[in-house]
């Protein structure tokens, strides 16, 4: 089987791609390499806007994964414009070119930002999507407009995924468990800034999982499907990167609680994920910190530029 990976050099796909081909699929990259490219050398890879593709750049191509557009809120916030162009008409034109060139199934890397807000329960992918902010509405966006495609020749697959963290060659440190390891690991300090509200925590190992079994899932499956390793409170984080961190290197880590209002509030159920493409969530935020400190000697300078989207985002000065 062949795959197409749009944006399939960032932090994602740097471990989507080489886990694929380990399972013998025959995987290609369309990237704009914003954040340069860490892919093995065997991989091709394609330089190119996006929106720039034409019907021919997916001929060929039995799947087609989404991972490109901006990929959080900071960057949404800084140019809507552009995140309502990346994260909900650029899928949708790809998805449409893909589908006229004859590809069976697209992949849309999408996020449960979208749900916003959840009060006290699990929701699953039938709850109301609230979100009122840049990222979540284009990501919704997104969604909508790839499973409009959807009919029985062309399958349709958008994985809401938890906030994901852990090691990628192309690494970040502008995620809930890496933001929390890297101030840990520079000052001894984590803080937490409203220690209440529920995020879905989401192991890169686990995501790229996820992706496997929507590859792998029958042509006759479509939909949306959450994708998580487990639920937790942001307080709860903070104290299992504290216990992780003073585990792993002997020293002494505070924990700074403050209680700014935030309105992003979710948690999610992933049944279906597991009861129709099979998904299995294997990873703990344990895990992902042993995974970060084991790779430690790799990442030199923790606030360089390239280990935050929004830094390099201003960077790179694109405009809508």
């Amino acid at each position: 089987m062949k795959i197409a990976v749009a944006g399939g050099a960032g932090y994602i796909g740097s471990v989507l791609v080489p886990f694929l081909i380990e399972h013998g699929y025959e995987v290609e990259v369309i990237d704009s390499l914003w954040f340069g490219n860490h892919l093995p050398a065997s991989v091709k890879v394609v330089e190119k806007n996006l929106f720039h593709c034409t019907q021919a750049d997916f001929s060929g191509y039995d799947q087609v994964i989404f991972l490109a557009g901006l990929s959080n809120d900071p960057m949404a916030e800084f140019s809507p414009a552009l995140n309502f162009m990346s994260n909900g008409a650029l899928p949708s034109y790809l998805a449409y070119i893909a589908k006229l060139a004859g590809v069976r199934r697209f992949i849309y890397g999408s996020s449960c930002s979208v749900y916003g807000y959840t009060v006290d329960e699990l929701y699953d992918e039938q709850s109301p999507t609230t979100c009122g902010y840049p990222y979540g509405i284009s990501k919704l966006q997104g969604e909508r407009g790839v499973l409009q495609m959807q009919d029985p020749s062309f399958s349709v697959v958008a994985l809401r995924k938890g906030t994901v963290s852990g090691y990628s060659p192309r690494m970040r440190f502008d995620l809930i468990v890496n933001t929390m390891y890297r101030a840990a690991m520079l000052t001894g300090k984590i803080t937490v800034n409203n220690a209440s509200i529920w995020r879905p925590i989401l192991d890169i190992r686990d995501a790229v999982r996820g992706y496997l079994r929507a590859v792998q899932a029958d042509e006759s499956i479509s939909g949306v499907f959450n994708v998580i390793s487990d639920n937790y409170t942001v307080g709860a984080v903070g104290d299992a990167v504290k216990d992780g961190v003073e585990e792993l290197t002997g020293k002494r880590i505070a924990i700074d609680i403050k209680n700014i209002q935030d309105f992003r509030n979710y948690k999610v159920t992933g049944a279906k994920a597991k009861t129709v493409l099979g998904y299995e969530p294997k990873y703990s935020i344990s895990d992902i910190l042993k995974d970060l400190f084991v790779h430690q000697d790799q990442f030199g300078d923790l606030d360089q530029d390239n280990y935050y989207n929004i830094r390099r985002f201003k960077q790179l000065n694109l405009s809508a």
